[in-house]
C-alpha cells in the first residue's frame, strides 16, 4: 500500500492556511460521505413511505419553545399553508435525493450544499445551547460542508466520470465551467 503526504493551501481574506495531509484521507472523506448519505437517505425514506410526514406543528409550537433566535421565523413559516405544504414535501423527498446523491457520489457538491442548508435550519429549529453552541446539527452541517469542499463525489463516485463527459468533443467541466459547482 502506498500512501504518502500532500501539501495544502488555501488563502482567503489574505490570511493562508496550509497543511500536509496524508492520503490515506481520501478514505476518510468516502466513509463521510457515505454515512452522510445513508444517514438522509433512510430519514428520508422513512418520511417518504410513511406519508404522514407535517411540518407545520413543528414549526409553529416546538421551535419557539426551544428559544431559538428565529423562532419568529419559524412560526410564519409555519403559519403560511403554502410554505407547510411546500416543506411536507421538501424535506421527504429533499432527505432522500440528498442521500441518493451522496450515496452515488452525483450533484455531490449541490447535495451537499443542500444537506448543509437542511442542517442548518434544523441546528436553528432545534435551538439548545445548554451545553454549549455546537451540536450535532452544527456538527453535521459542517461535516456537508466538507464533503463539498474536499470534492467527495469524485472519490468512487459519478462525478468523477460525469465531469469528464464529453459535449461537443469537451470535458463537460471545461465546456461548462460552472457545473464544477454541482459536481465533485
Amino acid at each position: 500500500m502506498a500512501s504518502q503526504e500532500v501539501q495544502l493551501e488555501s488563502t482567503i481574506g489574505g490570511f493562508t492556511a496550509s497543511g500536509r495531509l496524508h492520503t490515506l484521507s481520501v478514505w476518510f472523506i468516502f466513509a463521510l460521505r457515505l454515512m452522510m448519505g445513508l444517514a438522509f437517505f433512510q430519514s428520508g425514506l422513512d418520511k417518504v413511505l410513511s406519508g404522514s410526514f407535517t411540518a407545520g406543528g413543528y414549526l409553529t409550537g416546538a421551535v419557539p419553545n426551544s428559544g431559538s433566535p428565529l423562532a419568529d421565523l419559524f412560526v410564519a413559516m409555519g403559519n403560511t399553508p403554502w410554505f407547510v405544504d411546500f416543506v411536507n414535501v421538501a424535506v421527504p423527498w429533499g432527505e432522500l435525493l440528498i442521500g441518493l446523491g451522496l450515496l452515488f457520489g452525483a450533484l455531490t457538491r449541490l447535495a451537499a450544499f443542500w444537506g448543509a442548508f437542511m442542517m442548518l435550519m434544523f441546528y436553528f429549529g432545534n435551538w439548545d445551547v445548554t451545553h454549549g453552541y455546537i451540536n450535532g446539527d452544527f456538527a453535521y452541517m459542517l461535516v456537508f460542508l466538507s464533503v463539498a469542499a474536499f470534492g467527495a463525489g469524485r472519490i468512487l463516485g459519478l462525478d468523477a466520470y460525469i465531469e469528464q463527459y464529453e459535449v461537443g468533443g469537451v470535458p463537460l467541466v471545461e465546456r461548462h465551467p460552472w457545473t464544477q459547482y454541482l459536481l465533485g
